[in-house]
């Protein structure tokens, strides 16, 4: 075991220690010993450290998106594709931490952040104009980080949940782009549309009637984002437990370093730029994205994976997707939930391998 390993895991074991105190002297140990728990684990986790070369692409409404770029060792070889990874809603791009860790110098890889996550700038046909934000703005942001990050030459698209829509945005929008230069897709815990359907594990009457009023919520919250905020961190024990219960298939099986940094993830994306992005998953429909890529099917490898446990993009979304693209690689990870890459980082990796390791030489395409 290295030593941040050994770090994250005597965290781990401080953080159980705290937890069964507060089992059973729950009225006398004070909030502040869970928030010193909750520090010890940030400065034994360097989860989300790993930096590249930094640059800024600019969205078609003026956006800057910020874009980091881990370059190949082998500066000699040519014609390996570039990878692309968009990360999900409330993330950024440091969700893909233990991919970055373990393609690092061994592709050419370009990670980023979406608009009002991370390092990138909230949109400003949003703030400016009061425009909504549709999906579909999300995949003309991809084409302008791949325009600035990776202009020519063969690319890997890859994205987890949201990240998996931009990338069908991008398909559905820019079909003769996907034709010449996309050389492999991978679709992690995502969907193509229909996701007004999913329940969260809530009855769906209930989960119907919090739709209906929820975006109003929203809105109001992110019109107080400074109390929202403060409110975050006052029920911070209760904010973290459902965090813990949508991302992983079984919390109590996940490193606590990693579960941390999944919060500390989803906890700084700011309330506004929440608000902003909720209403466009309710209209999120990309299923002829579908039909460009089936048309593709037998020259574009493709892997279409989820979590069993994932309530978020559930099982059937993936596996719908897998139907409409019969020679594409589905994968279901038996146990596991949606955050996938934090959760399941070998078994992504490896099947990420796999993928790379089809789609060099297999589609070839010419450089812009």
């Amino acid at each position: 075991m290295n030593g941040w390993a050994r770090r994250v895991g005597i965290a781990g074991v401080a953080l159980g220690a705290v937890a069964t105190t507060v089992a059973v002297e729950r009225l006398t140990v004070s909030r502040s010993v869970r928030r010193q728990a909750r520090q010890a684990l940030d400065a034994a986790g360097p989860f989300g450290g790993l930096r590249g070369t930094p640059g800024t692409a600019i969205a078609d409404d003026g956006t800057p998106l910020h874009y980091e770029t881990d370059e190949i060792a082998d500066v000699g070889r040519t014609g390996a594709p570039t990878v692309v990874f968009c990360h999900g809603y409330c993330l950024s791009q440091d969700v893909w931490h233990f991919q970055r860790a373990a393609l690092r110098g061994r592709v050419r890889a370009v990670y980023w952040d979406q608009r009002g996550h991370g390092r990138s700038a909230p949109g400003r046909a949003q703030r400016e104009r009061g425009e909504p934000l549709p999906i579909d703005q999300l995949g003309r942001d991809l084409r302008a980080v791949l325009d600035a990050a990776a202009p020519e030459g063969p690319i890997v698209l890859v994205g987890h949940s949201m990240g998996g829509m931009t990338v069908l945005a991008l398909v559905q929008r820019f079909p003769d782009l996907v034709a010449r230069r996309v050389a492999g897709v991978a679709l992690l815990s995502t969907s193509a549309g229909d996701l007004g359907e999913v329940t969260y594990g809530f009855p769906p009457l209930a989960v119907r009637a919090a739709r209906r009023v929820l975006p109003g919520v929203l809105r109001a919250l992110g019109s107080q984002a400074e109390l929202v905020e403060r409110g975050r961190r006052t029920v911070g024990d209760l904010y973290a437990g459902l965090i813990r219960r949508y991302s992983f298939g079984d919390p109590d099986q996940v490193d606590p370093g990693v579960a941390r940094f999944a919060e500390r993830l989803i906890e700084s994306v700011p309330i506004d730029v929440v608000a902003e992005f909720y209403p466009a998953f309710a209209e999120h429909a990309t299923w002829d994205a579908l039909t460009t890529l089936r048309a593709l099917a037998e020259e574009l490898p493709t892997l279409v994976l989820v979590g069993s446990l994932d309530e978020i993009t559930p099982p059937a979304h993936s596996e719908r997707i897998a139907a409409e693209l019969p020679v594409a690689t589905s994968v279901t990870l038996p146990g596991a939930g949606h955050l996938v890459p934090l959760e399941a980082p070998e078994l992504v990796n490896a099947h990420l391998a796999e993928l790379l390791a089809r789609s060099i030489g297999s589609h070839g395409p010419p450089a812009d």
